[in-house]
């Protein structure tokens, strides 16, 4: 399970203060508390043990990793699901996990912007019941045929469910047949408006999709295996929200894009809190090229993605001070 917010706070507060050298007074500045807790916080980690010359013990090992992924990725929070033998199945944690903290984020009375897939899906699965009332839940993108699981609307409508919230679907397909029907119906009242509104969300919540030939956007019909690996040849590196991104993270000029039914990625990006939930090792390249995009302020991942990630980020960093 994941640590309390008020441990993972405490744990914050000492790499801040210890690590990084901050005064209290900047450290509860960071932290949008009080410098009176920061104190409370410092003595905590002290008599707990937690701070002692590496600022943990092997207790907190997943907490010192999240913290130094903060750090090289500038995110705002990442949460570790261990992998350890000790742990249980990642498989069946990361959700749980990923339920907690998504529960966390949300403040009564905020909009909810929710995209699709299996890790979303099953996130709302296990996600427990909570009264929320004067919360929001929209759909980010439009909906995919009736035969296919993990649909956006499905996604949407559970979740709201969950938290006894409002749910908002996008009554329009995910990809239409030509880019001239698409930018007809990106035009209609109604889905101009919601789109419109993506940006007033206080939190998202999603995943990164990759561009295999088994990919959820081939899996729905959306693009053909071969359009796919066209696509990955053009410098498709994932898919947001059902819209494909390069290795930088940006939107790629493409045509499957063109007639795509779904919020702006300005729009996303522009959300102040922006979950993402990643477990498929597979998905390593399309979560690098998300986190360059933007599109990550709060991370679930596991602890051998964190490292993949963490290397990554050391490796570029190292490269760019040679260069």
């Amino acid at each position: 399970m994941p640590a309390r917010s008020t441990d993972q706070i405490l744990h914050k507060a000492a790499w801040l203060y210890y690590t990084h050298g901050l005064r209290q007074d900047e450290v509860a500045q960071h932290l949008n508390i009080s410098r009176a807790s920061v104190a409370t916080y410092l003595r905590r980690a002290r008599e707990t043990g937690i701070v002692n010359i590496s600022t943990s013990t092997q207790l907190f090992a997943g907490d010192v990793l999240a913290r130094e992924l903060e750090d090289a990725l500038g995110l705002a929070s990442i949460w570790i699901v261990p992998e350890d033998r000790h742990a249980m199945d990642p498989t069946a944690e990361m959700p749980v996990v990923a339920a907690a903290v998504f529960l966390e984020l949300i403040n009564k009375g905020d909009r909810v912007g929710v995209a699709w897939g299996r890790t979303v899906y099953h996130l709302a699965d296990v996600m427990p019941y909570a009264d929320l009332q004067g919360v929001t839940v929209v759909q980010l993108c439009g909906n995919l045929g009736a035969p296919y699981s993990y649909r956006p609307d499905q996604c949407t409508t559970e979740i709201a469910r969950r938290l006894n919230a409002e749910g908002i679907n996008v009554y329009a397909p995910l990809v239409l047949s030509s880019e001239q029907l698409a930018d007809a119906l990106r035009n209609e009242p109604v889905i101009r408006e919601q789109m419109a509104t993506i940006s007033y969300c206080q939190l998202a919540l999603y995943s990164v999709g990759g561009i295999e030939d088994d990919s959820h956007l081939v899996k729905c019909g959306a693009l053909a295996p071969a359009e796919m690996h066209a696509l990955g040849e053009a410098g498709a590196a994932g898919v947001i929200a059902g819209q494909i991104i390069d290795t930088e993270g940006q939107w790629l000029d493409c045509a499957h894009n063109r007639r795509c039914i779904s919020a702006d990625l300005g729009s996303i990006r522009a959300i102040a809190k922006r979950m993402m939930v990643v477990q498929e090792d597979s998905k390593f390249e399309p979560l690098v090229a998300a986190i360059k995009g933007g599109f990550a302020s709060h991370l679930v991942v596991t602890t051998s993605m964190a490292r993949r990630l963490l290397d990554r980020w050391n490796s570029e960093g190292r490269n760019r001070r040679t260069t």
